[in-house]
């Protein structure tokens, strides 16, 4: 019987693969289960910097497992009892990560599949993506971050359109609405999120890891004191961190790569 989810790792990225397609990837108590500890595997590896989740096609993840919940309402006990949520400070499908993830959208994105994505740190769409809140359509409150997350992404009241409505929306309007960074063709999915995700493994891993963290102490807070926090972890990085040997080091690497992108 196959995983239903899957961890592999090449070229210092993990790409972890939710594996129903039959199912179009929707959440079992199972996958409840390892997808959290897949996640956990992966963050602690020394041998990954950038994290991509994906779904096995024709979909990212069509939410809770409907036939199950209908049925036992196990897997939404699993939601709830799941190795990331046994982690303090942990409030969605998977623990607080140190490393960048990256959302590969291959398909539908639905519900708790919505959620999922929405706790990546960027989205990158096929053009076959769609995406939809159906709460509202099944009865159930949403517990992974969809009213906070979905409107940080996209503006309370296309919110609250969403979550109100049920309705779908496509690659292109999630685009255009500021839920995913980019659009490209099914089958450059994932060939381009790994060029993405090699961009960011080519760089200074302490420095990727302290200002994702900067970025998500900073969004959970105001203005104002998101300004106190980029200044007390500056402070705190020029303590710890700062090397100028090393800035010296890579400088050569950091020119050639900029001219290649002017």
């Amino acid at each position: 019987m196959a995983d239903v989810v899957i961890l592999e790792v090449s070229e210092r990225i993990a790409t972890i693969t939710l594996n129903r397609p039959e199912a179009r990837n929707a959440l079992s108590s199972e996958v409840l289960r390892a997808l959290p500890q897949l996640m956990i595997d992966a963050d602690g590896r020394s041998d990954v910097d950038v994290i991509i989740l994906t779904g096995a096609d024709p979909a990212f993840c069509a939410g809770l497992d409907l036939k199950e919940l209908g049925s036992s309402g196990s897997n939404l006990g699993a939601a709830t009892g799941s190795a990331a949520s046994a982690i303090a400070g942990s409030h969605g499908p998977f623990p607080p990560m140190t490393k960048p993830v990256i959302g590969a959208i291959n398909g539908v994105a639905i519900t708790g599949g919505l959620e999922i994505a929405l706790n990546c740190d960027l989205l990158i769409a096929s053009e076959r993506a769609r995406f939809g809140d159906t709460h509202t359509r099944v009865g159930v409150m949403p517990g992974w971050g969809m009213t906070v997350l979905l409107p940080q992404a996209i503006g309370i009241r296309r919110a609250r359109e969403m979550s109100f409505t049920g309705n779908f929306i496509t690659a292109d309007e999630a685009f255009h609405w500021g839920l995913v960074n980019h659009v490209v063709e099914h089958d450059e999915l994932l060939p381009y999120t790994r060029r993405l995700a090699l961009d960011m493994a080519g760089n200074d891993q302490a420095g990727v890891r302290q200002i994702r963290a900067t970025y998500s102490a900073v969004v959970a807070t105001t203005v104002a004191e998101g300004w106190a926090v980029e200044s007390r972890d500056s402070a705190g990085w020029q303590r710890r961190g700062f090397d100028p040997a090393e800035i010296e080091r890579r400088r050569k690497a950091i020119l050639e790569r900029g001219r290649r992108q002017t």
